[in-house]
């Protein structure tokens, strides 16, 4: 399966693909033409892999924040949050390689309230500072335990960020909404009174992985 956010790049790689696997053939050189057929080839197979968007089993549960990224845990820390949540917060960060899926799902359940996007600059996902300074799209979530700000970082190979929510959508956790192609970050920030079910260098999947938990009645 693959993923609809995809189809408009994947068709032009299918193209460029056949259309150098047809100019390889008027090519003599025996060398050159393989080379150039097994680019063509390996490039096309890197893409269609790139783009899969394989089904999830979310956890049916209101009291967690499911991971919105497949990746690996950049960082967890404490913050203050000025932009949506207004108060002391956690913040997870999750990178994402080339080799990750990269379809993006809904982490909790809600109303999308708040969408900011910014362009900026395209320093490497995993530095810090990307979370301020790269292109990016916030988006703030209301739901009956309080507010929830996640955020697409683009990376340094990452040049487009793509997603189909709006504000006043009403969402579900699980859902798919976007995709930032080609290497990437996502950041979950929640309320301080979230605990934290993750730490650095452990590997998630959107749309399943809990990152977040509580058991008070905030």
């Amino acid at each position: 399966m693959f993923t609809k956010y995809g189809y408009s790049t994947l068709g032009a790689i299918v193209g460029f693909s056949f259309l150098l696997i047809s100019i390889s053939f008027l090519i003599h050189n025996s060398f050159i033409k393989f080379f150039i057929v097994f680019l063509s080839i390996l490039f096309l197979g890197f893409s269609l892999y790139f783009f899969r968007d394989p089904d999830r089993k979310t956890p049916n549960r209101d009291n967690v924040i499911i991971s919105p990224a497949d990746g690996k845990i950049l960082l967890v820390k404490n913050v203050f949050d000025h932009k949506f949540i207004n108060g002391e917060a956690k913040q997870i960060s999750i990178f994402m390689s080339p080799l990750n899926v990269h379809v993006n799902r809904i982490p909790v359940d809600g109303e999308v309230v708040y969408i900011k996007y910014y362009s900026g600059k395209y320093l490497a996902a995993f530095e810090d500072k990307a979370s301020d300074e790269n292109e990016r799209a916030e988006f703030g979530i209301s739901t009956k335990h309080g507010s929830i700000l996640f955020t697409q970082v683009a990376g340094f190979i990452a040049r487009r960020i793509v997603y189909s929510i709006k504000t006043g959508d009403s969402v579900k956790m699980g859902e798919r909404f976007g995709m930032i192609k080609f290497g990437s970050r996502v950041d979950i920030i929640a309320p301080a009174f979230w605990e934290a079910k993750v730490i650095p260098g452990d590997k998630v999947k959107a749309g399943e992985t809990i990152l977040f938990e509580h058991t008070s009645n905030q």
